[in-house]
């Protein structure tokens, strides 16, 4: 948990609990981490309705949980469900799900149990969509949203070694059979197993001098303000050269556009080319304001200089630009430790 640093003198958690080895785990540990802060967690678990089963399992994990004194709430996906397209539906809703919980409880930490099994899966989905080196870094360790920080701590813990934890404190655990469905692309490539994984792909030494570079950078170029807007320095954005250009702005589109996966490569690159080359208008005397990612990006001087900046705010007519405001400032822009121990993993 140290990476994740700055906490509350006595921190308050989330953590998001299906029921599975990995969450049950992650759930356990965060309770002895925070228990000897003089803290405590709070277990979420979701319970989709999409099996006749799911009421019972989520009812069996919050006792489960209250046996070990984690405190639990069950939270439910109501509705109708979508013919298509039911898994990206069925994540949306969760972590809509779990965002409102957060907010209700005055709760900033939300801790999610993807591990290093799941890092790789994801590295290699990506990599056959041919995605470029925003997307092979696989799975951030923290990612900044309005309503709380997603943290996951077990990015570099195999599964092997959850299910022993488990095992050795006599836990039994729920196993999903949708994780097993063939109808879903990380199911069918668990049968086929992630050999073809790119060599150093997500690999978290490999991107460290990089991760801390894309911590000084966003300290020196990025200003915020309280309707959730972020202004990047166009001559200093720049001077960060292509690769650390492109991965700033990713996480700033996904951070304002609420997004959980980076710009598609192409759309990215030619964005990141706007940024450095930008001027106020065109030939043609019109703005050259463009969208990316559900963001607007405005290209507009400096009330107080000469300079210019690009703002980048929520794309106008998005459902939720209404409650687009009091973003939760990223600690890394403003923590003593931001450069040595960034946020932006």
């Amino acid at each position: 948990m140290a990476p994740f640093a700055p906490f509350e003198s006595r921190p308050v958690l989330a953590v998001a609990v299906s029921g599975g080895r990995d969450s049950l785990a992650l759930a356990l540990l965060a309770h002895d981490w925070a228990v000897a802060l003089e803290g405590r967690i709070v277990g979420l678990i979701v319970d989709h309705g999409l099996r006749l089963e799911s009421a019972d399992e989520a009812a069996k994990t919050r006792a489960l949980l209250e046996r070990h004194g984690i405190a639990a709430e069950i939270l439910r996906w109501r509705g109708a469900k979508p013919a298509t397209g039911l898994q990206e539906a069925a994540r949306e809703a969760r972590y809509r799900l779990l965002f409102a919980a957060c907010r209700r409880r005055g709760i900033l930490h939300l801790l999610v149990a993807h591990q290093a099994d799941d890092q790789t899966e994801t590295v290699v989905m990506r990599a056959a969509r041919g995605s470029g080196p925003v997307g092979l870094a696989g799975m951030a360790n923290l990612v900044e949203q309005r309503q709380a920080r997603v943290l996951r701590p077990l990015l570099s813990v195999p599964r092997a070694r959850l299910t022993a934890t488990l095992e050795a404190r006599a836990m039994a655990w729920i196993d999903d059979p949708s994780n097993l469905d063939s109808r879903f692309e990380r199911a069918r490539l668990r049968k086929v197993g992630t050999a073809t994984a790119p060599v150093g792909a997500g690999s978290a030494r490999s991107r460290t001098a990089g991760d801390r570079r894309l911590a000084a950078a966003a300290v020196d170029l990025l200003e915020f303000d309280l309707a959730g807007a972020v202004a990047i320095d166009r001559a200093g954005f720049a001077r960060l050269g292509r690769e650390l250009g492109q991965r700033l702005l990713s996480r700033v589109i996904q951070a304002v556009g609420r997004r959980d996966h980076p710009p598609r490569r192409e759309r990215l690159e030619r964005a990141a080319a706007r940024l450095s080359l930008g001027v106020s208008r065109g030939k043609s005397g019109k703005s050259q304001d463009f969208t990316l990612s559900e963001c607007r990006l405005e290209l507009r001087q400096a009330p107080d200089s000469r300079r210019l900046r690009w703002i980048i705010r929520p794309e106008n007519g998005r459902k939720d630009a209404k409650n687009a405001g009091q973003p939760l400032i990223p600690a890394a822009f403003f923590s003593c430790g931001a450069v040595s121990a960034p946020h932006l993993g």
